[in-house]
C-alpha cells in the first residue's frame, strides 16, 4: 500500500526565517523555489515520495493538525537545533509505545510539529 500521505504543506510567515528552522532541524537544507509564480521552500528529499514545502498562503497555527517529521538517527540533534533557530520544545524526546520516540515543538512560524525517530 501507498503511503496514506504525501505531501504536507506548512504555513509560515517568513520564507527565510522558517527555511533556517528546518534546515537546521531537519539536517538538510530546505530549496527556496519559485514556480508559476508561487515562491515556496521545498522540505529536503522531496525524491522519497513523502515530502512537503513550507508556504506563504495560510496562517500557522499550533492548533491543527500535527505532522510528524522523520528525524531517524539524529533526533537529538534535531532537538537540539530548536530552539537555537527561533522554535520553542514544548514537550520533550520520549517514547511513543513501539513506534519509537517523538519530541513535539513548535516551529519558529508558531506550527506545532512533532520530530520522530524510530
Amino acid at each position: 500500500m501507498a503511503n496514506q500521505i504525501v505531501w504536507c504543506d506548512i504555513p509560515v510567515q517568513d520564507l527565510d526565517r522558517a527555511a533556517t528552522f528546518y534546515s537546521a532541524v531537519l539536517g538538510g537544507t530546505v530549496a527556496k523555489l519559485c514556480v508559476e509564480g508561487m515562491t515556496f521552500g521545498l522540505l529536503p528529499d522531496a525524491d522519497s515520495g513523502v515530502s512537503g514545502c513550507l508556504v506563504l498562503d495560510a496562517k500557522p497555527s499550533a492548533d491543527g493538525p500535527m505532522i510528524y517529521l522523520n528525524c531517524d538517527q539524529r533526533l537529538d540533534a534535531a532537538i537540539a537545533t530548536v530552539e537555537k533557530n527561533g522554535g520553542k520544545i514544548l514537550k520533550p524526546k520520549h517514547q511513543i509505545g513501539p513506534h519509537g520516540f517523538r519530541a513535539v515543538v513548535l516551529d519558529s512560524e508558531g506550527n506545532r510539529i512533532a520530530l520522530h525517530s524510530k
